[in-house]
């Protein structure tokens, strides 16, 4: 607009502050702008209204077709201010149109490639689209390509591709979780992992770090090995960032769980951790060797976590160097797993590696930063429990040693 003039209030989004070019009203009776209030609902995964705070119990939007004229007509009395008429807006898709669409994709293979490429379309236009796609069962439908036509390529590359875009809610993925009719879809995306394509396997370990988070102990207790090897090959392989964090994160998920410990231990994910600590590209931000360090953690929890930990040679040095180095977080977590192994693996030899290996010193630095209280206690104790062995390390405190004297 070239020169002020006053808009009228009521033509302003109520979060966006600016004048509505899609009008909705929510079930609330407020007026928002159909991209403020989808990115506030579906984005921001909110369920109340902005204004009236109450809850939203329909998430269906209604256009307002009064208000959209009314400011469409302002914009062309004000043309002469360099005010730019508001287009009227394409109508959302409707869900019968999906339905049928689906249906029809039955017919033949042609069918369901062509539905599959209209699908990507309707996925791209808007946050409406997709929840309209939930309601009409795309999800299942796509998850039942995934799990039924894994042997036909380019079909379940797109069903992936549009499964993980359609961003779908976690009420939906835990119905695809529970749904035992068809194949499993953990089988199914752990198939993927272990056969598919380059994007095809991101996708799916995507996918299967979006439906793990939502899985309940006792499914989590009772995944099959072979997810575990598939997730550790991903992070071996490091196909992708993305991929990587996604196995990463799935191990945190999981890994507390049952015996789920034993079985990432019996993949390999322990030594796959540390060669990947010592991965620059890795270690480049921060969440990478936070998540690693969990499930470090986690893993020497048990006695075959520490003896596979132990068995290999850098595995010390690598998480001694993380401490006080990438995050609160990461520290605490590097402690506790030198805390794990110093108490229940200690030798003559392994003591003096950590001692070498700078342990001791790195230690007694944490005791005198500013740092968790937590990680001090552990520090301190690993510290107090081996006292009398590392008496000669300059960097030990001498109430220590005067504590615990030989």
């Amino acid at each position: 607009m070239d020169e002020e003039i006053e808009i009228p209030p009521f033509f302003l989004c109520p979060i966006s502050l600016e004048i509505m070019k899609d009008p909705v009203i929510v079930s609330t009776g407020i007026t928002y702008d159909r991209d403020s209030i989808e990115k506030w609902l579906f984005a921001g995964k909110k369920n109340s209204c902005p204004v009236t705070k109450q809850d939203i119990t329909d998430a269906d939007l209604t256009p307002n077709h009064t208000l959209r004229r009314l400011i469409q007509s302002w914009c062309t009395l004000n043309a002469s201010y360099g005010v730019e008429r508001i287009p009227t807006p394409r109508p959302p898709i409707c869900k019968s149109e999906i339905e049928k669409l689906i249906r029809d994709s039955a017919s033949s293979h042609e069918n369901q490639v062509k539905c599959l490429k209209r699908l990507r379309q309707i996925v791209s236009e808007n946050a409406t689209n997709k929840r309209c796609l939930e309601a009409a069962g795309v999800p299942e439908f796509l998850a039942n390509i995934v799990s039924n036509d894994s042997e036909n390529g380019s079909l379940t590359d797109e069903a992936l591709n549009l499964l993980y875009h359609l961003e779908t809610s976690e009420a939906v993925l835990k119905n695809l979780l529970n749904n035992k009719k068809d194949n499993n879809i953990v089988k199914s995306l752990t198939k993927i992992m272990q056969r598919g394509m380059y994007e095809s396997r991101v996708y799916a370990t995507l996918l299967l770090k979006n439906i793990l988070e939502v899985a309940d102990p006792m499914q989590s207790m009772t995944l099959k090995p072979e997810v575990f090897t598939e997730v550790v090959q991903i992070l071996d392989d490091r196909i992708s960032q993305k991929a990587t964090k996604a196995a990463m994160h799935i191990l945190v998920n999981i890994c507390p769980w049952g015996r789920n410990r034993h079985k990432a231990v019996e993949a390999g994910v322990i030594s796959v951790i540390i060669e990947l600590l010592m991965d620059e590209s890795f270690t480049s931000e921060r969440r990478g060797p936070e998540m690693a360090m969990v499930v470090l953690d986690l893993l020497c929890q048990c006695a075959e976590g520490r003896a596979e930990f132990l068995n290999h040679g850098a595995a010390i040095a690598v998480v001694c160097k993380k401490i006080l180095r990438v995050s609160q977080t990461a520290s605490d977590r590097a402690v506790r797993v030198l805390l794990s192994v110093g108490r229940f693996c200690a030798t003559p030899a392994l003591l003096h590696e950590m001692l070498q290996l700078g342990v001791v010193a790195k230690l007694c630095l944490v005791l005198q930063v500013s740092c968790g209280g937590k990680t001090k206690e552990k520090a301190k104790e690993l510290l107090k429990l081996h006292a009398r062995v590392w008496k000669d390390s300059p960097c030990l405190p001498k109430n220590m040693i005067l504590a615990y004297p030989c």
